[in-house]
């Protein structure tokens, strides 16, 4: 018989709910955590959602960080915000630095003429820069884009509860829901904690977390569906640890070789794509760790209807779609 790796035994029989306390009660103190950072510290919000100009400038000499604030900031600009940008891909004579020249405070975008200047003004500090890349968004623009993304979020949110009410039960979406918006907060909160810019790439990665943790939560969720029918007088909890047991080796292996993917993109897909490779990463992680430990608790503590119902012939009834 050929040796297959197993990243958990074929059998296990841990029970989930033994430190239920620690491991659930962790999870909502990282919820109240994450928005505390996010209220206090807020997000480091990126060219998207602020408007502004970024440049991106790449020089054979190292990056002064200190020289190119000072010759900016004697120019009549809002908020500088520079930062040297490091990448293993990059060749010892390439340092690159990324540049967002703010709007003034009358809310207008940052001019033309203003733009040269601050060209200008780099160009003189070194005379070797160069600006390969430039990037402008207005602030009426920006601040639509925040209440869309907001709009995305909550909308696609309430379709994967409107799907798991239909293809399961009430209880099991309101959890699902509950435990999806665990991994956006916490991953958002991360962000606003550590400063790391959020923009239109960091949305994307949210929205691939709420696809990625339900398909997790479902697949134990269906195993449940099918133990409960088949264990009818087993206590509920120990149903639900059943259930985890079973999908165990297949989370496990589904979620070790999605992080290994992503992993390689964070260390190697270079800067422009490192925030949203490092949102996935984390999302993932999170994504595993609450579809064992939060979604299922949530439903325990909400409560199932195990009482037998009768059985319906109508073949189109939504509960008996296959998905």
């Amino acid at each position: 018989m050929a040796w297959r790796l197993r990243l958990a035994p074929e059998k296990t029989n841990i029970d989930f709910f033994n430190h239920q306390w620690l491991t659930f009660g962790g999870s909502m103190i990282l919820m109240v955590l994450a928005f505390v950072a996010w209220g206090v510290m807020g997000l480091n919000f990126g060219i998207d959602f602020k408007g502004g100009t970024t440049l991106r400038t790449e020089s054979p000499n190292v990056v002064d960080v200190g020289a190119y604030r000072a010759a900016i900031e004697a120019l009549p600009v809002g908020d500088v915000a520079i930062t040297e940008v490091f990448d293993p891909n990059f060749s010892a004579d390439q340092h690159v630095a990324m540049i967002r020249v703010s709007s003034d405070d009358q809310g207008e975008a940052v001019s033309e003429d203003l733009l040269a200047q601050v060209r200008a003004a780099l160009v003189k500090t070194d005379p070797d820069l160069k600006v390969v890349a430039e990037e402008t968004v207005g602030p009426k623009v920006s601040s639509e884009l925040i209440w869309t993304s907001v709009l995305a979020v909550g909308i696609t949110s309430l379709a994967i509860m409107a799907y798991i009410s239909l293809r399961f039960e009430w209880q099991m979406a309101f959890g699902g829901v509950l435990a999806l918006l665990h991994d956006v907060f916490i991953t958002i909160g991360i962000f606003a904690f550590f400063q790391i810019k959020f923009d239109l790439t960091i949305i994307a990665a949210l929205l691939t977390i709420l696809g990625y943790s339900i398909n997790d939560t479902v697949v134990v969720f269906d195993r449940l569906r099918e133990n409960l029918q088949k264990y009818k007088t087993m206590p509920l909890r120990d149903v639900m640890n059943l259930s985890v047991n079973e999908t165990l080796s297949r989370t496990l292996m589904t979620s070790i070789t999605t992080l290994i993917a992503v992993g390689s993109l964070l260390v190697f897909g270079g800067d422009v794509i490192r925030g949203f490779s490092f949102a996935i990463f984390m999302g993932v992680l999170l994504g595993t760790y609450s579809s064992v430990f939060v979604a299922k608790n949530l439903v325990l503590f909400i409560g199932l209807n195990r009482s037998d119902k009768p059985k319906k012939t109508d073949k189109s009834e939504f509960a008996n779609i296959d998905a």
